[in-house]
């Protein structure tokens, strides 16, 4: 069987933001669009809480927001789907997670396969799921990092698109990893987006291609 290909857009490019908390990578992302670094505009910030902070920053920089409470879905699936619906009326190109702290189902997986990003604050495959500042200082790794990775329906395991490495330092908390590896969260979120929007991002199988 031939393997499956997906080529990215090169297009002036429509992104939806999803976030739970602060949403420091959604600024960083919003930065570089204003910076005019990212070829593609934020057409929606949306959460499932209406007292993410992230929503407010939203608001202030004229954004549109939407908050979709899960407790008024009946399931999970529900829940997805209404966002599908939400993203598709918009036009969404890219859908980016921003510290969105629910698992995605299938149904928003595949509604927009190879259009949702992520970025996990370790360098999978290694140590996914949460706390992983502290797992890599408890395993006593010399290096940690983080990658930006399209979102599959198997967490944290989609393909990689970037990753940044920061030194493990012998005296380190899970603040200070954690500190340190957010600088690069920073930067190369919105590279990922750069180079997506370019047109430079081939995914083959569960490997991605980036021209240049």
């Amino acid at each position: 069987m031939s393997e499956e290909i997906y080529r990215s857009p090169r297009k002036t490019g429509r992104v939806a933001i999803l976030l739970s908390g602060r949403g420091s990578n959604f600024r960083a992302i919003d930065d570089a669009v204003r910076e005019g670094r990212i070829d593609a505009g934020i057409v929606l910030v949306l959460s499932n809480k209406e007292d993410a902070p992230g929503l407010r920053t939203a608001r202030e920089r004229g954004l549109e927001t939407l908050c979709l409470d899960p407790k008024l879905f009946a399931t999970r699936e529900d829940y997805d789907a209404e966002i599908v619906r939400r993203l598709e009326e918009r036009n969404v190109d890219l859908v980016c997670l921003a510290g969105y702290m629910r698992i995605l189902t299938p149904v928003l997986c595949r509604a927009f396969k190879n259009r949702i990003m992520n970025i996990h604050p370790a360098l999978l495959p290694s140590f996914p799921g949460l706390h992983v500042q502290q797992k890599a200082i408890d395993w006593g790794v010399r290096f940690s990092g983080c990658t930006v990775h399209f979102v599959a329906e198997e967490v944290d395991m989609g393909p990689i698109i970037l990753q940044a490495a920061v030194p493990v330092l012998r005296d380190d908390t899970e603040e200070t990893l954690s500190a340190r590896i957010l600088v690069e969260e920073h930067r190369i979120y919105p590279e990922a987006l750069r180079l997506f929007f370019e047109g430079r991002i081939e995914v083959r199988g569960r490997r991605v291609f980036i021209d240049g």
